[in-house]
């Protein structure tokens, strides 16, 4: 529905849509909006509601879950790394391009899984079904302990795959139902530290199943049995507590679950819609910031399948033993975390995330530098160098931020949701790639690669600011001048009625 029709489905006296008159065109209106109206409360019910502790018990239902579920995702995909080094290549034959190959697959799976995802994820409910995917998950990472050969794993990597395709979605879409724009990169950067966590966590994890020595299981089989069937549980609780919308929780009054619908209007992008709009996925193939937000994934993501893939491995090829090279690898989940919480404060504080995009990603390339151009005596700087590369981790958080942020209209938002994602995939299958056994102990070429990418990736981040600067430049400049010519009509309720992020000439983009 177009913005002229949305017109007809308000009652401006009430300022409300009236649902008599809406039900012609009931799949414009968002759910919330509908809820507000069948669910009427008087003033005084949510003015008494106080907005500080509201978000506190949202922040206690929802992120210490995302939090859990992202950090397992991050920590199943590590556990290969790890396992790389505890004799995973050795039990299993693997020989020549075997293990890249083994971990392209899996974002082969999850690439190939987001088009669908995105669909589904807008028709059923997000919490139960990011629980379902976290259960299943685990199950296949606890069967890995089982294979025998190169086709199993292969096989084991690809279920994951699919499994974990719901995760970032799920997670996007859940933040930007309950939090403002300004509330939510927090929340983002704050389960976003899975990844740290998983780094530092595995690192620990891989150390200690090195000391476990076991007749009939290896030490990388059991780190995979206990891994799924924590993964398993986490996917249970994910099952149960994480909440699908602000109208379907249990936790919240009459009272709350109004104001908590209410405080989200200003991002005007709806919370739930389950109408989907091919006029919305055309104009996702055709929107601009889309484009650049899916090309900064990919180049950015070629770092990440260094840092999920590769990172111990090269730490090892400096002249650490394996043990040594799992423990020296946790530096990395730390300086993950720490960039993740420095973004989100500076990028809360002076409200610029594409400029923090920038800074942190030129940061990563001086640690490629140090990678590529240190002789191999220099295993300081060549650590740091690794320690660098992973500042650019907190580009994928900043991007999730911003897609949430500034795409609206539900089928658009949802299909954004998966793009990235799937966009995050597209640079994972590449990046294990860059490391040919004929590069080996070196890697230099595939260093250097990451080195241009950063430096690639912080251009494109700069160009992303730009653009939604000149956008929102353009819309003030036209509604200043549509005001001044006596034309500007408000639309009630606007925020409601499942526009896209270009339909609605009043949304302004965060950047």
């Amino acid at each position: 529905m177009d913005t002229a029709s949305s017109e007809k489905t308000v009652d401006a006296g009430s300022g409300f849509p009236s649902l008599k008159i809406a039900n012609a065109s009931s799949a414009s209106l968002d759910k919330a909006i509908v809820y507000l109206e069948e669910h009427a409360a008087s003033q005084s019910d949510t003015t008494a509601v106080d907005h500080v502790l509201l978000v506190r018990k949202i922040d206690r239902h929802i992120v210490p879950i995302a939090l859990a579920a992202y950090t397992l995702q991050f920590l199943d995909k590590l556990d290969l790394n790890y396992a790389a080094v505890m004799g995973l290549n050795v039990d299993l034959k693997l020989v020549g391009n075997d293990f890249n190959n083994a971990a392209s697959w899996m974002y082969i799976a999850n690439l190939i899984a987001e088009f669908p995802t995105g669909y589904i994820v807008q028709k059923v409910r997000p919490g139960k079904w990011l629980g379902c995917n976290v259960i299943l998950w685990g199950v296949v990472t606890a069967c890995t302990a089982a294979v025998t050969n190169y086709n199993g794993l292969v096989a084991t990597r690809v279920m994951i795959g699919i499994l974990e395709a719901a995760t970032a979605p799920c997670l996007m879409l859940i933040t930007g139902m309950w939090y403002t724009k300004s509330e939510a990169i927090l929340r983002f950067a704050i389960w976003y530290c899975g990844l740290g966590i998983a780094q530092m966590l595995g690192s620990l994890i891989s150390w200690g199943f090195q000391q476990v020595t076991h007749e009939a299981l290896s030490g990388w089989r059991i780190m995979f049995l206990v891994l799924g069937c924590v993964t398993a549980a986490a996917g249970v609780w994910a099952l149960i507590s994480m909440p699908d919308s602000p109208m379907e929780v249990s936790w919240l009054t009459e009272a709350e679950k109004r104001v908590a619908i209410q405080r989200v209007a200003v991002n005007q992008t709806g919370i739930k819609n389950t109408h989907f709009k091919w006029r919305h996925l055309r104009e996702l193939v055709l929107d601009p910031q889309i484009w650049l937000l899916t090309s900064l994934i990919i180049v950015t993501s070629l770092t990440s399948g260094v840092i999920s893939f590769y990172s111990t491995t090269l730490i090892r090829n400096f002249g650490f033993s394996p043990a040594r090279s799992a423990l020296l690898n946790m530096p990395s989940g730390a300086v993950s975390l720490l960039s993740c919480l420095a973004t989100a404060y500076l990028g809360h504080k002076y409200d610029n995330r594409a400029l923090c995009m920038t800074v942190f990603c030129l940061l990563a390339a001086m640690g490629s530098g140090l990678m590529s151009f240190l002789p191999s005596s220099q295993r300081a700087g060549l650590l740091a160098g690794v320690y660098l590369v992973n500042m650019e981790t907190v580009t994928l958080f900043l991007v999730f931020c911003l897609t949430t942020a500034n795409v609206a209209g539900q089928t658009k938002r949802v299909a954004a949701n998966a793009l990235i994602s799937g966009a995050f995939s597209v640079g994972n299958i590449i990046g294990p790639q860059l490391f040919k056994p004929k590069d080996a102990p070196q890697y230099i070429p595939a260093k250097i690669i990451l080195l241009v990418t950063e430096i690639v990736t912080a251009m494109f981040a700069a160009a992303l600011r730009i653009y939604y600067g000149w956008q929102n430049s353009k819309r003030d400049a036209a509604e200043k001048k549509e005001r001044e010519r006596g034309y500007m009509k408000e639309v009630a309720n606007i925020e409601w009625l499942n526009l896209t992020d270009r339909e609605n000439k009043t949304f302004r983009y965060k950047y």
